[in-house]
């Protein structure tokens, strides 16, 4: 009788969380064992519990309430159940967080391809990472552009979030260096029982344009999830339109056109 609340309670705390193996990774807590705990098949220890009381912040009292005086006391609180502790205003993102998608099949390594804001007609290739980390997705994104004259070789570093919203992967990051602007990509998801290609529409606020707004069509290549980061950079930089580096193919996807009738920059799924 006594595991009764202690497993709804549990099963409460977990619905803030993408998933139950989300929890018990960052738990460290065994799924298996974890599921008894829901299951009220088994107690947890007096380490584990302390683990798990530390984790959702919560008593060990309060874990043995009834459900509905628990679910009560923990929505008075008003702030996410996480180990992130964020602030009130970084909550709104926790929400979009706990309503996100599984991503895992999109983690690895892609090549990046769109027109160019700030150099007009060029073709940029980049490297981006996507990766998993306590349950949640990120990317980075290098580039390595060869620019004429007195720049030489620059090379940016973006880093940022991924959320699957709306049947779309929201991709949301910044420049790790100055920090003073968002580049947002909106995706279609992959239907194909492998990733090959995802494809959808960025924006963003170029230094070298005076940070006016642009957007323009955006397409991921899929390299797999173990590459070697010196070779496939050595293959980034940025191109003429018809550079030959650039397939044909590619190159006709993310070209930007706003056909006669329309009225915004629009791509369909590939």
């Amino acid at each position: 009788m006594h595991s009764e609340p202690l497993s709804q309670n549990l099963a409460f705390l977990c619905s803030y969380y993408p998933s139950i193996a989300a929890v018990c990774r960052r738990l460290q807590i065994n799924r298996q064992q974890f599921n008894k705990y829901l299951s009220g098949q088994t107690w947890p220890s007096r380490r584990n519990m302390r683990k798990i009381c530390d984790f959702f912040g919560v008593s060990e009292a309060e874990l043995l309430m009834d459900q509905q005086r628990f679910a009560a006391i923990v929505g008075l609180r008003r702030r996410p159940l996480t180990n992130h502790a964020p602030s009130d205003v970084l909550a709104h993102i926790e929400q979009l967080y706990r309503s996100s998608g599984d991503l895992s099949r999109y983690v690895g390594y892609y090549f990046r391809y769109f027109y160019s804001f700030g150099y007009s007609g060029k073709i940029i290739k980049c490297l981006v990472m996507i990766y998993e980390k306590d349950g949640r997705y990120f990317w980075r994104c290098i580039e390595r552009l060869s620019l004429p004259g007195r720049y030489g070789v620059r090379t940016s570093k973006y880093t940022g979030s991924l959320l699957l919203l709306g049947d779309r992967i929201i991709a949301l990051e910044y420049e790790t260096l100055l920090k003073t602007g968002i580049t947002q990509a909106i995706l279609y998801p992959s239907y194909q029982t492998s990733v090959s290609y995802l494809i959808g529409i960025q924006t963003g606020m170029p230094l070298i344009r005076g940070r006016r707004p642009g957007a323009s069509i955006v397409l991921m290549e899929h390299l797999g999830k173990s590459v070697d980061p010196r070779q496939v950079l050595r293959a980034c930089g940025i191109f003429d339109q018809n550079d030959p580096a650039i397939d044909p193919g590619i190159r006709s996807l993310i070209t930007n056109r706003i056909p006669e009738g329309s009225f915004v920059l629009e791509t369909e799924d590939v």
